[in-house]
């Protein structure tokens, strides 16, 4: 059912497309690959580091992915300024990319999660370091990508 209900609305729109170039154009066509790529980093990440780095349950992969995407996100809105392919990087990579890297609910998650088993000292560990860093990476990121 759902998935007649996707294709229903896909196939129309991925046909009416009369080139390449117009579909690797589209907003929505560029999002969606972005954001695709972007969660399945953060899916790997999470699967990787948790067995690789660490034997706490400290949520080291979602900080990890929202640092880096924050740095990434900061260097693309200060690149796109100014240059003419800009809109679309900012869609494909700030918008879809970085959307689907980086996940605010999963931080949330993890900090009420620590909390909830008693470990407020991990949990406002957890915060600090997801805010102080993901703003350093977007500033460095921001002056990263006027570099460029």
């Amino acid at each position: 059912m759902i998935l007649r209900m996707v294709l229903s609305v896909s196939i129309p729109v991925f046909c009416k497309f009369a080139n390449m170039r117009a579909l690797l154009t589209n907003a929505y066509v560029l999002v969606f690959f972005g954001g695709g790529l972007g969660s399945l980093l953060r899916y790997a990440l999470g699967r990787l580091i948790p067995a690789t780095f660490t034997s706490s349950p400290f949520p080291t992969a979602i900080l990890l992915v929202n640092v880096v995407a924050s740095f990434v996100l900061g260097a693309i809105v200060s690149w796109v300024v100014g240059r003419s392919a800009g809109e679309e990087a900012r869609l494909l990579i700030g918008v879809g990319f970085c959307g689907g890297l980086s996940t605010f609910s999963s931080f949330s998650n993890d900090t009420v999660l620590l909390a909830q088993n008693g470990r407020f000292g991990a949990a406002l560990l957890n915060i600090g370091l997801n805010v102080i860093l993901c703003l350093v990476a977007t500033a460095t990121g921001l002056w990263f990508g006027q570099k460029v």
